[in-house]
């Protein structure tokens, strides 16, 4: 079928609102589950987890769409999209669970994370652990930041493996 180009922002778009609403509907399960301060492995591999789902759904949709045929430069397109996109949702979320839904989230979790830390350093000063804090909160925008970074070359390289698995070129006429 030849005519326009599918464009690949489309197909980042949908799977990236998709996937960042499923990511949210997982967040306020562990809020419900008052599990929102978990941050274990198995927490964040079911965030990843959720962002593969959509990436690799996304690319598989845009192939069928594109008549079979898939770039790998399209995959990686699709992967950054949907990652980036999911990761603001993500983010956006996040903002209002820690300022509207619980505006004592941070303290909270800092509180938590000075009992596990005192823990595991038993010579580590109050004042050590107030300097710290201190400078995490002077970083938190650039952790913000880093979230969407790390999300976006998660969909990359997912979008890597999937094009790789599932790339077809057209045949040159």
């Amino acid at each position: 079928m030849e005519g326009t180009p599918i464009k690949t922002g489309k197909f980042s778009l949908r799977f990236g609102l998709i996937g960042g609403i499923v990511g949210i509907v997982f967040g306020i399960m562990l809020y419900v589950a008052d599990m929102h301060y978990d941050r274990s492995f198995t927490v964040q591999a079911v965030q990843f987890g959720i962002l593969a789902v959509f990436v690799v759904l996304g690319i598989l949709q845009f192939k069928k769409a594109n008549d079979g045929y898939l770039k790998i430069g399209e995959a990686l397109k699709i992967g950054a999209g949907v990652g980036l996109i999911a990761a603001v949702l993500g983010t956006l979320y996040f903002l209002v669970l820690s300022n509207v839904i619980e505006p004592d989230y941070m303290a909270n979790a800092t509180e938590l994370q000075k009992v596990k830390t005192f823990e595991q350093n038993p010579n580590l000063t109050q004042e050590q652990w107030d300097q710290g804090v201190e400078f995490q909160k002077k970083l938190f925008p650039v952790f913000l930041v880093f979230g969407l970074v790390i999300s976006a070359l998660f969909g990359l390289i997912v979008g890597l493996f999937t094009g790789l698995i599932v790339k077809k070129d057209k045949p040159a006429y």
